[in-house]
Formats: C-alpha cells, sequence, structure tokens
C-alpha cells in the first residue's frame, strides 16, 4: 500500500517519459510570451498586478541598487507558483515535490549567498555568527549553533517545500481512493471535502512558493 501510495510521485520508468516529465517543469515558459501576444484577460492582469507588487517587496528588502536580484526572486517565485499549480491538474507530474528539484533551486542560491558574503564581506559574516550582546562563556556555542543553521538552510528550503506538496498529494489521493468502496450519501459528502481541500492546495502551492522566495531574498540580504 505504501509503494502503490507513493507511486504517484513517480515520473516512469522509460527514459523517454522521464526526459519529458522532467522538461515539464519549463513548459510555464512557452506561455509568457502568449501574455504578450494577445489582449490581456482579467487573469492576466491579476498576475501582473501580483508579481510587480512582488518586485516592490524584495525591493523594500535588497534595495533599488540590486535589480538584478529582484527580478531573478520574481522569476522563482513564478516558476514554483506553476509547477505546484501544474501538479493540482490529474495525472500531471509534480517536479516540486521532488527533493532533486527543490534542492537544484536551493543550494545554488545558498552557495552563491555564501561565497559573495564571505569574499566581499568577511568581516560581518563573522559578525554574523555572533549575535550582540552574547555573553563570552556563550560565544563559541553560538558560533556553532549559527553556523550550523547557515549550512542547513538550503535543506530546510528544499524540504519545506517538497514535504508540503508531497503532503496533499498524499491526501487527495488516499481520499480519491476511497470513493469507490462508500455509499452514495458519504461519497457526495467526500466529494465536497475534495473540492475543499483542492482549493486549499490551490492556496498552499502559492503560499509555499512566497515562502520560498521571500526567505531566500532575506538570505540573500544577510550578505549584500
Amino acid at each position: 500500500m505504501m509503494a502503490s501510495l507513493f507511486s504517484i510521485f513517480d515520473p516512469s520508468s522509460s527514459v523517454f517519459s522521464l526526459s519529458l516529465n522532467w522538461i515539464s517543469t519549463f513548459l510555464g515558459l512557452l506561455f509568457l510570451p502568449f501574455m504578450y501576444w494577445v489582449s490581456p484577460s482579467r487573469w492576466v492582469m491579476m498576475w501582473l498586478k501580483f508579481t510587480s507588487m512582488l518586485y516592490g517587496e524584495f525591493k523594500v528588502i535588497l534595495g533599488s541598487k540590486n535589480l538584478g536580484l529582484n527580478v531573478l526572486f520574481v522569476s522563482l517565485l513564478t516558476l514554483i507558483v506553476f509547477n505546484n499549480s501544474l501538479g493540482l491538474l490529474p495525472y500531471v507530474f509534480t517536479s516540486s515535490s521532488h527533493l532533486v528539484m527543490t534542492l537544484t533551486l536551493a543550494f545554488p542560491l545558498w552557495l552563491s549567498f555564501m561565497i559573495f558574503g564571505w569574499v566581499n564581506h568577511t568581516q560581518e559574516m563573522f559578525a554574523h555568527l555572533v549575535p550582540q550582546g552574547t555573553p563570552g562563556v556563550l560565544m563559541p556555542f553560538m558560533v556553532l549553533i549559527e553556523s550550523i543553521s547557515n549550512i542547513i538552510r538550503p535543506g530546510t528550503l528544499a524540504v519545506r517545500l517538497a514535504a508540503n506538496m508531497i503532503a496533499g498529494h498524499l491526501l487527495l489521493s488516499l481520499l480519491g481512493g476511497m470513493g469507490s468502496s462508500m455509499p452514495l450519501g458519504i461519497l457526495w459528502g467526500l466529494i465536497i471535502l475534495q473540492i475543499l481541500l483542492l482549493m486549499l492546495e490551490s492556496a498552499v502551492a502559492v503560499i509555499q512558493s512566497y515562502v520560498f522566495a521571500i526567505l531566500s531574498t532575506l538570505y540573500a540580504s544577510e550578505v549584500n
């Protein structure tokens, strides 16, 4: 039962299908030019307003000089939102529920921030390891704790995103598998529950994307 339950996250056993599943991660790039070819709809205008609001929020954290980083994090959020939302469709591969995908996004960002900070702001990076007002006796322990918390940052970013996607998909799969063995009266209640859960998962897809992007922005601001 456990193997069949988690098999919904298995892309495929064949090499060709496996490649196509991972290519679907970047399928959203095909829709970006379409937004500028046709007259903007209500949904397009809503999304553009949402991204411009995020850009303003990231600019407050990173400063107006870091234009490239602001655009990078807005693009990162757009990619994660698209893949999270794509996974809510039936029979569609969810790449953001795999640690391979989430670690690929989190680890290079964290590593580049660390290299930039330690090369260009070495003294400030050492100062971050000991919070202000720490007693002298606790300083070695604080350095150890802060070092560990910095090292596990990409892991926590990746696991948080993947775990939230996996949890929602597993719950939807469990509820869907129970429908065939239930009476008709209970079945309608189960359908309503699945619809409500799907709405909740849609909100989680956006919220987790925002959390991933905003935490990455905060990590970048520490070394800026």
